[in-house]
């Protein structure tokens, strides 16, 4: 799948709930909307618990009513549509795109493959302070993995300029087994063909970390970040054979993002 496909689908995916409600609400999708859409460029782990890093790029993708100004927003979001915003409070759909793992690299040699597919499901988020935001996301995966993922998230954020944000703060992550079991487990087939020990995965805690980040807002719709973050595999994943015998509990991301904002009205 091309990435302008992928984009087109993931929109396509998020307006549906919204044209099911706007057709027994009538005028549900009438008003202001915003569409925000960018790009990012990161060197992050060649996969997840890998040692080695690689060069790699991630779409921006968020969609939602106008209405009170987002206060904050974070290169973790994933793809959102705002059900519900009242300020201090939002709340909706999100998902997110995975990309296929192969089993070119060498330390993935002898395991079978990840498809790609996506997950799905929805955020909630709220300010207890002017300046910071906390933020959940539970997703259940489709295609890539059967499992539930749960990320939470909590950002302090301080403008230094009308221009220039920083923000950073810490951050969790959770999943079940089914997908510990496809991107961790390791099967007697795979123990045999790879040489990695066999490994069942339970569900439970993820990993833990933190990330930072600087924001420009080079025009008003416009705007440009440097970001880093760092995580500790925990749990069912830290325990996996593939990330003691050949990967790294540590997980390092750095990267630079690009996005520009598009305001519309449906009639």
């Amino acid at each position: 799948m091309t990435r302008l496909s992928t984009l087109t689908a993931g929109i396509a995916f998020l307006l549906a709930p919204a044209a099911a409600t706007a057709q027994d609400e009538g005028s549900w999708l009438s008003g202001d909307w915003y569409l925000t859409l960018g790009v990012t460029g990161l060197v992050a782990p060649d996969f997840e618990g890998s040692r080695d890093h690689l060069f790699s790029a991630q779409p921006i993708i968020s969609l939602g009513k106008a209405g009170n100004e987002t206060r904050f927003s974070s290169r973790n979001d994933n793809i959102s549509l705002a059900l519900v915003d009242q300020g201090g409070v939002r709340a909706g759909l999100t998902g997110k795109f995975l990309f296929s793992r192969d089993n070119d690299s060498a330390e993935l040699q002898g395991l079978d493959p990840v498809k790609w597919g996506g997950e799905v499901g929805g955020f909630f988020e709220f300010y207890p302070t002017d300046w910071a935001r906390l933020r959940a996301e539970v997703r259940h995966g489709i295609r890539a993995h059967d499992g539930v993922v749960a990320d939470f998230a909590a950002d302090a954020f301080y403008d230094v300029t009308p221009e220039v944000r920083i923000s950073g703060g810490p951050r969790l992550s959770m999943a079940t087994a089914g997908y510990f079991d496809a991107y961790y487990g390791v099967n007697a087939t795979e123990a045999a063909a790879s040489g990695l020990s066999e490994y069942n995965a339970d569900g439970g805690l993820r990993s833990v970390g933190a990330g930072g980040a600087i924001t420009w807002k080079v025009t008003d719709p416009m705007t440009a970040s440097l970001f880093g973050e760092y995580s500790r595999l925990m749990g069912p994943a830290a325990d996996s054979s593939l990330v003691r015998e050949r990967g790294s509990r540590d997980q390092f991301t750095v990267g630079v993002s690009t996005s520009y904002r598009f305001d519309f009205t449906l009639p």
